[in-house]
């Protein structure tokens, strides 16, 4: 069932992604739901179905490490409610899947901190009321009868849904799945695909080159054979290939910085991802489990860190941190974020998550640690560097981790990107921005203040609004920027702030115009 589910599911993911309803590039919820579901379906290929035990653990053990985004997360532990429920049994009736789907909703509450209603959990709770049934397909029908009529309440529950004229996407995800179990035991054929038109919101050696530096572009104005000559003189190891409009290059060089900037001319940047080579061997040495660790004399506290953006990412390394590679868009799944903290030789290891999207993850991998990860809840790459600022390794954790709460708290942090679909927005000052896909979006610590006008423009405005005395400005120019743009973008800054000092950096975040720290 949940196997058919995983496929049932999948032909509805684009359409759950549909129903977001915020403007920023963020983690889909469909595609975060659908990616648990694979990771279940991993487990349950190796585990020993004859044992309803091994079946249940495949299910909890599955999602949860396979999870991705808060949306994976909460199906996280909504099956991990399921799977506790029917582990002693030898077989599912319709008695012990009420139960199943009651404590389902039960642990998804369970989970968080402050639920919020119109949400999955919304959603669940209404499937847990309805299961009811002498059998189980019987069961599963009042369920989805139920969840689906809580599904339609949710823009009542959530003035963002009704604003935007949907349900709340979790939800949705949540009863596909449900279906998905319910064609299993009705031998119902897959759905085809729907058509979605709207959206809610319209190995490892030393050699010559040290970094693998890869990218992917969407609108190239060159074709693919000139991008490929372009960055041919810049390392080896070179592929670069395209398909339906996009560009993926993967190349070992001396040179990423430039070799990005070079690239990002032609097309808008997608995604970027820049790695030493010798620190990558190193980290997969340590996630691996080397043999002499238990021997060495490990240093008080460890850092973790969840970036991208090779500037971002070469920042939080220069404090120490290790970097799991993730943020909008491409949210790590826990077993990420626990692979990182055991290749880590510290006695404990602080976690920045550093989007507010992580932060659930961060957290359920910190329990699985046993207590030997600690969690700093930074919900922007801002915060995350002002923590990091606070970092020493020969500090002990406990005493650390205030330290850089606070120092997180000291920074504000300002994006600007572009909104990936249409909407009309209030901002928390009463604002009403009328927004169209691709409109150039400010946000001040994760909120969104503004819209329209250039990427430069956005900068400015934001940084009128929020510079409160702070004497240090940094800016992180994304993909697409160049050192020339980051250069004029910095004179305009300091020709209206001069008591400000003004840093710039190439490899901002992926999808991002401009990152901007005050500190």
């Amino acid at each position: 069932m949940l196997r058919y589910a995983t496929d049932w599911l999948g032909v509805y993911r684009e359409q759950v992604n549909a129903l977001n309803v915020y403007p920023v590039p963020d983690g889909d919820t469909g595609t975060n739901m659908h990616l648990t579901m694979q990771s279940v379906r991993r487990e349950l290929d190796t585990c020993d179905e004859r044992v309803m035990s091994s079946v249940a653990r495949a299910i909890s053990y599955g999602a949860l490490l396979g999870a991705r985004g808060n949306s994976g997360v909460i199906l996280s532990q909504l099956l991990k409610g399921f799977a506790e429920t029917i582990k002693d049994a030898s077989q599912v009736d319709a008695k012990l899947l009420i139960s199943a789907l009651n404590a389902a909703q039960k642990s998804g509450y369970g989970a968080v901190m402050k639920p919020v209603e119109g949400t999955i959990l919304s959603v669940a709770r209404g499937v847990a009321e309805g299961a009811k049934g002498e059998t189980p397909d019987a069961v599963l029908e009042q369920a989805l009868f139920s969840g689906q009529a809580m599904l339609d309440k949710t823009p009542d529950m959530l003035p963002a849904l009704k604003q935007a004229g949907v349900v709340d996407s979790g939800g949705q995800g949540y009863l596909y799945l449900l279906e998905g179990m319910l064609g299993q035991l009705r031998g119902d054929q897959l759905p085809p695909e729907p058509e979605v038109t709207h959206y809610a919101q319209q190995q490892f050696e030393n050699e010559e080159f040290g970094f693998c530096t890869e990218f992917l572009m969407s609108e190239a104005t060159q074709p693919i054979e000139a991008i490929r000559e372009l960055v041919t003189p810049f390392g080896d190891s070179l592929l670069v290939v395209g398909a339906e409009g996009y560009v993926k290059g993967h190349i070992h060089t001396n040179r990423p910085d430039e070799l990005l900037a070079a690239v990002g001319r032609h097309g808008k940047m997608l995604k970027t991802k820049v790695e030493d080579m010798s620190e990558q061997h190193t980290e997969i040495l340590g996630m691996a489990g080397a043999a002499a660790r238990a021997e060495e004399e490990v240093p008080p506290s460890g850092l973790v860190a969840v970036a991208n953006g090779y500037g971002v990412v070469k920042v939080f390394r220069s404090l120490g941190a290790r970097i799991v590679s993730g943020g909008q868009t491409a949210n790590p799944s826990v077993q990420d974020i626990v692979d990182a903290v055991r290749s880590v030789s510290a006695e404990k290891v602080l976690v920045l998550p550093n989007n507010k999207n992580v932060l659930m993850a961060a957290q359920k991998a910190a329990e699985l640690l046993d207590g030997r990860a600690v969690v700093i809840p930074t919900r922007t790459l801002g915060q995350g560097m002002g923590a990091a600022l606070s970092f020493q390794a020969s500090e002990n954790a406990a005493d650390l981790a205030a330290q850089m709460e606070e120092a997180a708290k000291s920074v504000t942090t300002l994006e600007v990107t572009r909104a990936s679909r249409a909407t009309v927005i209030t901002t928390a000052a009463g604002k009403e921005l009328h927004i169209a896909d691709g409109d150039v979006i400010g946000l001040q610590d994760d909120e969104l203040v503004q819209a329209g006008g250039s990427p430069e423009d956005a900068v400015l405005e934001m940084l009128r609004a929020a510079h409160q005395g702070q004497e240090v400005v940094a800016v992180f120019g994304g993909p697409q920027k160049s050192q020339a743009d980051l250069e004029a973008l910095a004179e305009r800054i300091s020709s209206e702030f001069a008591e400000v000092e003004v840093e710039t950096h190439a490899g901002g975040p992926d999808l991002y115009d401009y990152l901007v720290t005050l500190e």
